[in-house]
Order: C-alpha cells, then sequence, then structure tokens
C-alpha cells in the first residue's frame, strides 16, 4: 500500500519534497493557497513572459537548484550573465562591480578601502560561524571595516533591510550574506548571477507537471485551514487524509493550523520568531533607468532598499521591449506603508526615483504593480539557533520545514530544494 502524505505550501520546499515522493511511489497531495505554485518565487505576467512578483537570481555557487534542473533535463535553461552592481549614496552613484571600482569609492578615505576589501578575508577566514552568534552584525562588521565603513556602506543596508531591527541583527545572518555573493565572483572579482529562461515561474511549473505525470495532486486555490494528526481541512471543508503530513508554510502561520491540536507551550515556541514583511514595486518602463542591475540604495533618505533593473541582466525583449525594474522596502507589516494601496504606494515612490533619476517622468511608465509579503524575512537575531524549532511537532505525524529553519544560510529557492530533498530522504528511509 502507498505511504501517502499531505504538503501545505507550493513554494520550491513543498515542490521538491513532492516531486521526490511521488518519484519514490508516495501519494503525493500538495495544497497551495495561491492561485499559483513558486511561493516567493511566484511570477505574474508582463507581455505574456513570467516575471517574478519579487526579484529573484541564483549565484553560480547555487548546486542544490543547478543539480534538481539537471535532473529535470531543463539545463538548457540556465542562463548565467556578469552584472553590474552599485551604489547609491549622497546624490551619486558608485559602481561596485570589481575590486578596482571599490578602491575609486570616494565615500571613504584610502585606508577605509582597504579596510572594506578586507571583510571578504574576514569571511573566508570564519571556520566556526556559531562564535558570531554572540555579535551583532553592527558590532562584527565595525570591528573589521572601521566606524566610517560601516556607517556609509553597512549601516543603510541593514536598516534598509531590517528598520528598527537592524541592530539587533546577526553576525551570522551577514556573513553568510556575504560568504555567498563572494563564491559567485568570477575572474577579475565580478560577479556571475543565473536566471531560468522563462522565469522561475516556469521551473515550478515544471515541477508540478512531473509531480502530476507521477500520479501526485498539486492543488491550487486550496487554502488548508486546519491540521491533526492524521488529516487536513481545507477552506472548502473538504478532509485530506495521509500517514504524514509537512507544513511548509512560514511559522505564524503554522502556529495558528496547529493552535486547536498542540500545547500551547509548542505554540509560544513557533511565535519566538519575528519576521519582516515586504512591498515590492515593479515598474514597466519604456526607457533605461540606469546600466546597473542591483543598485544598493545607501541614502538614509530614501526608502527603498536596494533598485533593482531586471532587464539589465535578462534582455528587455523578453517583455517586448519593457524595461523592468524593482524597488524593494522591507518593513514590518504594521507600518503605514505596507497598508497602502497599490496606487498610493506608486504616488509615494515617484518623488524618490525623480531625484535619484533626474531625466525620468512619470511617461516613462507603461504600467506598475506592487506586490506584499506579510512573511518575507524571519529575523536573525543573536543566538538564533535557539529559537528554532526541529522538525518533529507535538503530533508524531506532522512535520514542519520552513525557510526560518534553513540557517546558517538565509532563505531561497537554492536552500528550499536542500531542505525539500533532505526531508524526502528522511522520509523515505523511515527516520522521520
Amino acid at each position: 500500500m502507498k505511504q501517502t502524505i499531505n504538503i501545505v505550501g507550493g513554494g520550491f520546499t513543498g515542490l521538491t519534497m513532492g516531486y521526490y515522493l511521488a518519484k519514490a511511489g508516495w501519494a503525493v497531495n500538495i495544497f497551495e493557497k495561491d492561485a499559483e505554485v513558486g511561493g516567493l518565487a511566484g511570477s505574474f505576467k508582463v507581455e505574456g513572459e513570467n516575471l517574478e512578483k519579487f526579484y529573484h537570481h541564483w549565484f553560480t555557487n547555487d548546486l542544490h537548484i543547478m543539480d534538481l534542473i539537471k535532473e529535470l533535463q531543463c539545463e538548457d535553461h540556465i542562463i548565467i550573465r556578469p552584472t553590474r552592481t552599485g551604489m547609491y549614496y549622497s546624490n551619486n552613484f558608485f559602481k561596485l562591480s570589481s575590486p578596482l571600482d571599490l578602491l575609486k569609492f570616494k565615500p571613504l578615505n584610502l585606508i577605509n578601502r582597504v579596510r572594506l576589501g578586507f571583510v571578504v578575508l574576514a569571511v573566508r577566514t570564519v571556520k566556526d560561524w556559531m562564535k558570531l552568534e554572540s555579535i551583532t552584525a553592527k558590532d562584527w562588521l565595525t570591528k573589521i571595516c572601521g566606524k566610517q565603513g560601516y556607517t556609509v556602506v553597512w549601516e543603510p543596508l541593514l536598516k534598509g533591510k531590517f528598520g528598527r531591527y537592524a541592530e539587533s541583527v546577526s553576525a551570522v545572518w551577514f556573513w553568510n550574506k556575504l560568504k555567498l555573493r563572494g563564491g559567485s565572483r568570477g575572474e577579475k572579482g565580478k560577479e556571475n548571477l543565473a536566471y531560468y529562461r522563462g522565469g522561475f515561474a516556469s521551473l515550478a511549473e515544471s515541477m508540478m507537471k512531473e509531480i502530476h505525470n507521477m500520479g501526485g495532486v498539486v492543488h491550487v486555490n486550496r487554502a488548508v485551514v486546519s491540521v491533526t494528526n492524521d488529516e487536513i481541512r481545507t477552506a472548502d471543508g473538504e478532509v485530506f487524509k495521509a500517514d504524514k503530513t509537512v507544513l511548509t508554510i512560514p511559522l505564524p502561520l503554522i502556529s495558528n493550523l496547529l493552535k486547536d491540536a498542540v500545547d500551547a507551550s509548542y505554540i509560544n515556541q513557533l511565535n519566538k520568531i519575528q519576521y519582516i514583511g515586504n512591498v515590492c514595486l515593479t515598474l514597466e518602463l519604456k526607457q533605461s533607468l540606469s546600466e546597473i542591475y542591483w543598485l544598493n540604495v545607501n541614502d538614509p533618505g530614501f526608502p527603498f532598499v536596494g533598485v533593482i533593473e531586471h532587464t539589465n541582466f535578462e534582455s528587455k525583449e523578453t517583455y517586448k521591449g519593457r524595461h523592468i525594474v524593482y524597488l524593494s522596502k522591507y518593513l514590518p507589516t504594521d507600518e503605514a506603508l505596507y497598508n497602502m494601496s497599490e496606487k498610493e504606494f506608486f504616488d509615494y515612490a515617484m518623488p524618490f526615483i525623480k531625484k535619484m533619476f533626474p531625466l525620468f517622468t512619470e511617461d516613462w511608465v507603461l504600467d506598475y504593480h506592487v506586490w506584499k509579503e506579510a512573511y518575507s524575512q524571519p529575523l536573525v537575531t543573536l543566538h538564533y539557533s535557539k529559537l528554532i524549532p526541529g522538525f518533529t511537532t507535538p503530533l508524531p505525524n506532522v512535520l514542519i520545514n520552513t525557510m526560518a529553519q534553513i540557517y546558517p544560510e538565509d532563505r531561497g529557492t537554492n536552500y528550499a530544494v536542500r531542505e525539500g530533498k533532505l526531508m524526502a530522504q528522511r522520509l523515505m528511509s523511515g527516520e522521520m
């Protein structure tokens, strides 16, 4: 008799787990509340082409996702290109794509430019990241780069990403981010990034198709409202029984599903990890804003942590000549910006774009979209490892596997694939 599994969440963790379990002969049901799979890598259509709601790329050292793509025989969809990165600071643009660019970075004095370059070496010398758990990113970076280097380069990025929580972020989170980016640099220190032809949604849809071909079912527009040890109930009242259930959605949503089935102490444990949200404005433009793909905004007067011009990476011809720009804002969901309407947020953003790019006018905008995610980023604070819940729950047949447990790495499709595959292997072996 087939083993049966219910997987809640159709992001890359759930899809990967479902793919490998279906391949092993399990009866797989995946439940996704949205109309499409992909989770935070979900997409929408621009001129008939998939485009991510929230900007996405891979690093060239993201081997788990690359191995899965090869297994699906879709490696011809992988695109690797060099990218231009830069910084906006004090009403000026600075390229930061190579070591030479760094040496020309005039906002820092020469000594601190050199110290900033030592960050790469500092990252490589960390052998035991657990030793960073008791240090904030602020203290760690200040020690390496000096006060000026921290204030000019790193503090605006931390505040742009974490807002009022910036000074409580662990050095582990920042160390891993820098390690990942450093491992994606090619000759002469320039960064190479990867994308998927047809967008990330195309990969997610390929995985869903494979699951269906192997007898599994992916239910979209199917929210789950409660979970017990051996069954789940969907919003339309239907009940699905299974030998195992795995919840891959954010921890606050998991605690809501389990609140009537487990003790309050376990719910309190799940709720110890906090999240911040994200609002992402996607612009379809007639013209390009700049030649830079990834522009870090280090001016404290600007609300956006980054301006990502996607079509300086993937060709504008993919979108019939439209230039695609993302403006990203991380923030707690209780802030006014998060609760603006699409039009309000667009109107709010326009003066900042005009100041940054003086030639820009609103008639460049062919269309715009505003996407929100309440649980975009777990807050990786000091001693985060002690907060992470295990994969098991008080319900013997119910497991959890979420991006908040991806540590010391940060969220991302590469690690979602890794964790989904690992849990599938453990389930198949009877370990879980």
